[in-house]
């Protein structure tokens, strides 16, 4: 009898776990398309907006990175008159930028420092960053970046699949985890990042 009580605790414990870390979907209004889209699970998660390849009749050789922060979309220029449209978070009002870099540096599963500035910034709102945080699953990072330039700045993943389409960062371009995977992948270090406003 004791057996069979420690077996449906055990199992009982396990579908509370389960359950508590089910994150269900949602919907994410789209002001682009003016539409609502719905997404997955928070934790890793697909984009809200789907990536798509596209015709491209841009100035921009292949292989170049272009980012539309009015449009939060990010394009990658392939061969052929294409492109992978992909859906990106960029800044917040004030911390928007542009221009032309090189990919300096590619990362699977970063780990984040807060640069100084970002740090001052939180301690100010009452919330305290860590000095450094190792990459993985919780890390704001998400799965993959590439560093742009001499810049702070990277084209990133995240664990906060909702936030794409909307301008939420302190400057990083940031993708779903599933979509910056894919991107990783196919960019190169040296690749020309093309960033406009």
């Amino acid at each position: 009898m004791g057996k069979g009580i420690f077996a449906i605790c055990a199992m009982l414990i396990m579908f509370v776990t389960s359950a508590a870390f089910a994150t269900p979907g949602s919907q994410f209004f789209d002001p682009n398309t003016k539409k609502w889209v719905s997404y997955g699970p928070s934790y890793g998660g697909k984009s809200p907006i789907r990536r798509k390849k596209v015709s491209y009749k841009g100035p921009y050789s292949a292989g170049t990175i272009v980012v539309d922060t009015e449009e939060r979309r990010l394009y990658h220029v392939l061969p052929g008159g294409k492109a992978m449209k992909y859906g990106i978070g960029v800044g917040k009002d004030g911390f928007q930028w542009s221009g032309t870099h090189r990919i300096t540096r590619k990362a699977e599963w970063p780990g984040w420092t807060p640069p100084p500035q970002m740090r001052a910034r939180e301690r100010a709102k009452g919330r305290i960053l860590p000095a450094h945080m190792k990459g993985g699953p919780n890390n704001p990072l998400g799965a993959r970046a590439l560093y742009i330039g001499s810049t702070l700045y990277r084209v990133h993943g995240t664990n906060q699949p909702w936030t794409i389409g909307s301008a939420v960062s302190s400057g990083c371009i940031r993708l779903a985890n599933e979509d910056i995977i894919h991107l990783h992948k196919n960019v190169s270090v040296g690749s020309k990042i093309v960033v406009k406003r």
